[in-house]
């Protein structure tokens, strides 16, 4: 039996991936700074530990075999634009510590969560946008903070890779949502955040939508999520790698979805 862990276990994709490990019959620790907030966790073990902390990593880590390293300090656009130092300190803390506490432990595979925040900005702007390539993040110029710190991790984990030897897998997340996730407080994510603003309305209300509308975004339900992430872990593929949908819609087709169910 795999002793797994899954950090960020409290949250919306680690929770997820914890269920499905454990229903395949896995041993698995979950770790986060918090429990999860809609349903009880069903993990083996359950640590609540702060990773930004080396000596909680070691702990984390220990006797474990193969790591999902999904924590991170993230939320929404508006969330993650307002608080670049934060994120950023708080997240060089957690995949450093967790990349050095690995190799120490001697884990022997290590995924870790990357985003599409990573691409240059440019390449996001127009409503009609090109599918990006994992070879277009190069000359980079990624999202402020989040993107920067993200692009760094991705550096470490291939950094650890080619000098300990640790298998590293490295997958770019485009817009995840599903069940459980958080719908309000600034960390929601757009799917949550229009479905939250248009139960919430009453006839004749208006709808606030950041934007003109005409962004195009792809978006990636959570079950196809978690098959990712497991089979990329799985795989020899030693470079990041997107994983998403490529359908895409305009925010205001989103809307329009989700007024029509």
């Amino acid at each position: 039996m795999t002793r797994i862990l899954v950090t960020g276990a409290g949250g919306f994709i680690g929770h997820h991936l914890v269920n499905r490990l454990v229903s395949e019959g896995h041993w698995v620790r979950g770790v986060d700074i918090k429990l999860p907030e809609f349903e009880a966790t069903t993990a083996s073990e359950f640590q609540v530990l702060d990773l930004r902390r080396r000596d909680n990593c070691l702990e984390a880590t220990r006797g474990i075999e193969t790591v999902y390293n999904l924590a991170a300090d993230m939320g929404g656009i508006g969330f993650i634009t307002e608080n670049h130092a934060m994120i950023s300190t708080n997240n060089v803390l957690i995949n450093a510590h967790m990349l050095e506490a690995s190799h120490i432990n001697g884990v022997q595979r290590y995924f870790y969560s990357s985003s599409a925040c990573i691409y240059p900005q440019g390449a996001q702007l127009d409503a009609d946008v090109t599918p990006l390539k994992e070879s277009d993040a190069y000359p980079a110029d990624p999202e402020e903070g989040y993107g920067w710190e993200k692009l760094y991790s991705e550096k470490l984990c291939e950094y650890y890779s080619n000098d300990y030897g640790l298998e590293t897998r490295v997958a770019r997340f485009h817009n995840v949502y599903g069940l459980l996730g958080t719908y309000d407080g600034g960390r929601e994510k757009a799917p949550a955040a229009l479905c939250r603003k248009i139960a919430l309305a009453k006839d004749g209300d208006e709808i606030e939508i950041w934007g003109d509308g005409l962004q195009t975004r792809s978006f990636m339900f959570i079950d196809d999520c978690l098959e990712g992430i497991i089979r990329l872990t799985a795989s020899d593929h030693r470079e990041p790698l997107n994983l998403g949908s490529d359908e895409l819609i305009s925010i205001n087709g989103l809307f329009d979805l989700i007024t029509e169910v």
